[in-house]
């Protein structure tokens, strides 16, 4: 197995997601990531592992199609990212919402 440089996979990880399609999959213990479009899946795995202290069992990763922007006459595109779904071993789980 590589060995990552814990400071780089810090990097890597940049927000988790939480939308509708989210908090539904985070019940099939499943948990969905924005990363770092240069990103791959064992990189991904190790840096999830490292973050949160859990074993995770698989990677899903989608690059999704840039969206067009117009801003007066000008017409530009928004930023391209990764989206990382990441499944996590059956006793483990991640808390995203701490009790407030």
């Amino acid at each position: 197995m590589t060995e990552y440089n814990p400071r780089h996979l810090l990097d890597l990880v940049l927000r988790p997601v939480v939308t509708e399609k989210a908090t539904l999959l985070m019940e099939q213990n499943k948990y969905v990531f924005d990363v770092k479009k240069s990103a791959t899946k064992p990189e991904i795995k190790a840096a999830i592992e490292n973050l949160f202290e859990v074993s995770v069992v698989k990677v899903n990763t989608l690059l999704p199609p840039r969206k067009k922007r117009r801003v007066g006459r000008f017409l530009g595109y928004k930023p391209q990212y990764k989206r990382a779904i990441v499944t996590l071993a059956s006793e483990d789980s991640i808390t995203l919402f701490p009790d407030v």
